[in-house]
């Protein structure tokens, strides 16, 4: 286990002055930091412990024991006893570095000179050198070291001839290249590759599946929301990049060849996501050619079936590196061959489970998703025998079938934990094993469905499912919209669900079936709901979700009797869920969703109260780079609703954070945005929350139940950033990541602008109205029509 390592500042942080900018008049000195504007990262002079050298790196300024994230002069350090260096930018617009006599340890090397350039630090953790109209000339984030930080890309550009990668350090007191390196390997489907001295492979991820590397157990569901794979064959591209929701998050490859994620919830201290090597079994042919590792047996290693030790001493002796070799010669020969004797013993398929996918592979694309679809097993075995080529171990995560080499290796194949199981057939000479290897077609076939259609659900028989709901019976039903009806049920096996029926007089729900199956099916995040699998048998159609005990957020937020279960801590953490939700559909997802129908009934609750977004009938998912969209069909719910959507039909993801806006106002006042009112100024919700917030009373929006049990300063950013999310341009609008980073401390914010578009109740009642408050009253529209 790789150990954070501590380091000391050379003069007490108490007494460092803090600058913002690096100029050519304004130099960073020792007992100087630059710090970004959040007070996230901060820069300086640093020496590790029991280290004779000094460095200029950054650190997260707030977290301890402090991490270096990015050091400027790896290769060439200053000494400890160097305290008149300097970081400065020098004539010719570059950033340098100089030690005490003024000769140039480092520097940016900018090519295009610049007489007004400066270096900022972010609060993403980059390090950036601008010239004078803001362009920014050199990026510490294209020039990686052995920390990758969110947004910071790792990959290659064969067009370009750039490949990033992350480095280790020396040791952990030596900054400089050491021997261990991270980086995507070119194959399709890529994997992560730790390699020694550049070059001999140490550690590998196991294929990424769109959503994860299957090699790594610790990439648990939890945590899927912001892993990234950007591969553009055309361009020659391919980068891995992550956002984690808890925003203060690294991956980093130590000094001794760990490879993991760590993350900071609250700012306070680092915990483990996941780790890599964490059993024998990880490291790289550590069974040689034609082993496989099962770290749970002893020995971990173990010929594949019809092979024996090529060396039966040295694989007595521990020594496995030289692996195993086949029993009995391989015909050669398709079975369906008439040259094979009818007197020979042909070769065969033998099923081999929870083994990872061997390595060396090249991706077959000849087949297409229709002629797989049919491909039988009988089938699947003569093309893999029919299509043998010497020297090539040829894998598909399409094509089914893993046809193997006559002469070469399959090598670095283990077992997987339990929860990660694939299938993998092989072939062997009548119960001996030959080096034909098959994934078996379920397996493969699951995996390519899961992500291209929604068919990979559980389908569920109607009558269970009727038995279930005790016959869709009055006292099952937990509400209903615009869809149809909601109800509880309970499996024979014992576990509870939510199932959404839909309403046979409803077209329009059709299309809502379709679009929830074929879009939820891709996505997984914990704060969207998930869904279970689906019914359809004649007339009925069903979708059946994971059952939310505390129902949706607005029974209880609307609820004059239940609104106090909801104190200011469970609040706090439905916003954040919610907004960490939206950030996985837009930005951080395999796709680019828009939910288009945000709203408090829409937000489900677990059994602790965590929220989960529902009801993706409406949703829509963007391609590429599209950033909005127009329709002639205006959907989604009153008061929710952008400007630009209601009045044009215009929508983006700040349709969205508009109503994630309007969301959040009525989660801080318990007040629903159509009925609230406030008869002296006739003012709806956004207005009276603007003019609250901008004569500094925005406490005066908070739910009187709350009393004083909230913490003023997260109220007073909550209300803040409501109001950034309801401006009337969607140009104003923060972004979920703004959104996101702003809600998790405390920072600069500008300032937002007085709304003209607002819901003006009609109500003549002017307190708030408790008696129609279910989900059913807040049905979606479509062109404006309610149903």
């Amino acid at each position: 286990m790789f150990i954070l390592f501590l380091f000391s500042l050379l003069l007490s942080q108490h007494h460092c002055a803090e600058v913002y900018n690096i100029s050519s008049s304004q130099p960073l000195a020792q007992g100087q930091t630059l710090v970004s504007p959040g007070h996230i990262f901060e820069l300086g002079f640093f020496s590790p412990n029991n280290s004779t050298n000094k460095y200029v790196g950054i650190w997260h300024k707030t977290i301890f024991p402090r991490k270096v994230v990015w050091v400027a002069n790896r290769e060439k350090a200053l000494s400890v006893t160097d305290t008149l260096a300097s970081l400065t930018i020098n004539s010719n617009g570059n950033l340098e570095l100089v030690d005490g006599k003024q000769s140039s340890i480092w520097s940016t090397n900018i090519s295009v000179p610049s007489n007004g350039s400066a270096a900022l630090l972010f609060d993403s953790g980059n390090f950036v050198v601008q010239d004078d109209i803001g362009a920014q000339l050199w990026r510490s984030f294209d020039y990686p070291g052995d920390t990758l930080l969110p947004m910071m890309l790792l990959g290659f550009d064969n067009k370009f001839g750039k490949r990033d990668v992350l480095t280790a350090w020396k040791s952990e007191s030596d900054a400089s290249t050491g021997l261990f390196s991270v980086g995507l390997a070119p194959q399709i489907p890529t994997q992560m590759v730790i390699r020694i001295n550049g070059s001999t492979p140490y550690w590998r991820s196991g294929l990424w599946d769109k959503a994860t590397f299957l090699g790594i157990p610790g990439m648990n569901d939890e945590y899927l929301s912001g892993l990234n794979l950007d591969d553009n064959v055309q361009q020659g591209t391919k980068y891995f990049s992550f956002f984690f929701n808890r925003i203060l998050a690294y991956m980093e490859i130590s000094y001794k060849g760990t490879l993991k994620l760590m993350y900071s919830e609250h700012g306070e201290n680092w915990n483990l996501d996941w780790e890599a090597q964490k059993n024998p079994c990880d490291h790289y042919g550590i069974c040689g050619p034609f082993g496989v590792c099962k770290a749970s047996e002893s020995p971990i290693c173990k010929c594949l079936k019809g092979f024996k030790p090529k060396s039966q001493e040295e694989w007595s002796k521990g020594n496995r590196a030289r692996g195993c070799v086949r029993k009995t010669k391989l015909f050669c020969r398709s079975n369906t061959s008439q040259s094979v004797p009818s007197r020979g013993k042909q070769d065969g398929f033998l099923k081999m489970s929870s083994v990872n996918l061997p390595d060396f592979h090249e991706y077959i694309s000849r087949y297409s998703a229709e002629d797989i679809s049919n491909l039988g097993a009988e089938e699947c075995k003569v093309k893999c025998i029919g299509e043998r080529k010497q020297i090539k171990l040829m894998v598909s995560l399409i094509a089914v079938c893993f046809i193997s080499i006559l002469a070469g290796i399959v090598f670095s194949l283990h077992r997987l934990r339990s929860n990660q199981k694939r299938n993998v057939k092989v072939t062997p000479k009548d119960s001996e094993m030959a080096d034909t290897i098959e994934t078996s077609r379920d397996a493969l076939l699951h995996e390519y469905i899961r992500k291209h259609d929604p068919s990979e659900l559980v389908i569920y028989d109607f009558d269970s499912i009727s038995i279930a709901t005790s016959d869709f019976s009055i006292t099952n039903k937990l509400g209903e919209g615009g869809f149809g009806p909601v109800y509880r049920g309970k499996l024979q096996e014992g576990k509870e669900i939510a199932v959404k029926r839909l309403s046979s007089s409803s077209v329009q729900g059709i299309e809502e079936f379709k679009n929830e199956m074929r879009l939820i099916s891709k996505l997984q995040h914990k704060n969207l709901v998930r869904l279970m699998g689906c019914c359809i048998k004649d007339d009925e159609k069903l979708l059946i979700y994971e059952f939310m005990p505390n129902k949706s957020l607005d029974t209880l937020l609307f609820s004059p009797m239940r609104r106090a279960e909801l104190d200011w801590a469970k609040r706090f953490n439905i916003i954040q869920g919610v907004a960490r939700g939206l950030l996985y559909l837009h930005h951080d997802s395999c796709l680019k969703v828009i939910h288009r129908d945000l709203k408090v009934s829409n937000i489900l609750l677990d059994e602790k109260m965590s929220p989960k977004i529902s009801d993706f009938g409406l949703a829509r998912i963007f391609e590429g780079t599209q950033n909005l969209a127009n329709t002639q069909k205006v959907v989604g719910t009153l008061g929710y609703m952008s400007p630009e959507y209601a009045m044009g039909g215009i929508f983006s993801e700040k349709s969205d954070i508009y109503s994630f806006g309007v969301l959040l106002l009525e989660i801080i006042g318990g007040r629903k945005n159509t009925s609230f009112y406030y008869h002296d100024q006739e003012l709806g919700l956004i207005a009276y929350a603007w003019h609250s917030w901008n004569e500094g009373r925005g406490l005066d929006l908070v739910d009187d139940v709350l009393a004083d049990s909230y913490s003023p300063s997260e109220v007073m950013r909550c209300v803040h950033i409501g109001l950034l999310c309801v401006q009337d341009d969607a140009a104003d609008r923060p972004t979920m990541p703004d959104v996101v980073f702003m809600l998790s401390r405390e920072t600069d914010r500008p300032q937002p602008k007085r709304p003209i578009f607002t819901f003006r109740s009609s109500v003549s009642d002017p307190q708030p109205q408790y008696n129609n408050i279910c989900s059913a009253n807040e049905d979606t529209i479509t062109l404006l029509q309610g149903r």
